[in-house]
């Protein structure tokens, strides 16, 4: 009957050394766990990195064809005809130019329609290929009675590809002189070539913001 009892007696204090003692881990298992949080945590880190707005917005220097259409002017085609090249930088939604053109095909005298602008741009809305922006200018005419010139304008653009683009503009001019002032109202076409470098980041960059869909 003793003997029984400390056979009993040995069994129930290995398995209360056994239930107080955790198990050991093994050191591989150990390093392995470690490894995939460390992982995780980085990998995390990096994607919130790449994906910041930052990081995401193209910038590069593009060239721009305008032809314009007075519509509220008396008179033929040369008096209605507004051409305009214009040259300049985009950083993401927001363009910087400058502009330089005719306000006319015509010349009367000593009053030229020469002229030249300063452009800022910002596109206040895009989805996909198309976009609208929002253009407000200011310039000066050479030699002219009505030298001050100043631009409002908005454009629908449609983006053929990454490097081209065209658009339709509908905004008006205001003339200003030392004498009399006056407004006219235009609507013309917008051609535009960007100066992206072939598989470049840039011109990555500006794929994947004209075939999101966000």
């Amino acid at each position: 009957m003793k003997i029984v009892f400390m056979l009993l007696l040995m069994l129930s204090a290995a398995f209360v050394w056994g239930q107080a003692t955790p198990p050991r881990v093994p050191a591989v298992s150990k390093a392995v766990i470690a490894a995939g949080h460390r992982s995780k945590a980085g990998k995390d880190t990096v994607i919130e990195s790449d994906t910041s707005k930052e990081n995401k917005e193209p910038r590069y220097y593009y060239v721009t064809a305008s032809a314009n259409i007075f519509v509220n002017t008396k008179g033929g085609a040369a008096k209605r005809f507004s051409p305009s090249v214009e040259f300049g930088k985009t950083f993401g939604i927001f363009d910087i130019g400058l502009a330089t053109g005719r306000v006319n095909s015509l010349s009367s005298g000593a009053d030229t329609t020469r002229f030249v602008e300063f452009r800022p741009t910002i596109n206040i809305f895009s989805k996909g290929r198309f976009a609208e922006s929002l253009c407000l200018g200011g310039g000066y005419i050479f030699k002219a009675k009505q030298g001050l010139m100043t631009e409002i304008c908005n454009s629908i653009n449609f983006n053929i590809s990454e490097k081209l683009a065209v658009a339709v503009v509908q905004g008006y001019y205001f003339f200003d002189g030392t004498n009399n002032s006056r407004s006219t109202q235009f609507m013309g076409f917008n051609f535009t070539y960007n100066l992206l470098k072939n598989h470049s980041v840039n011109k990555q960059r500006k794929k994947a913001a004209i075939v999101s869909d966000n």
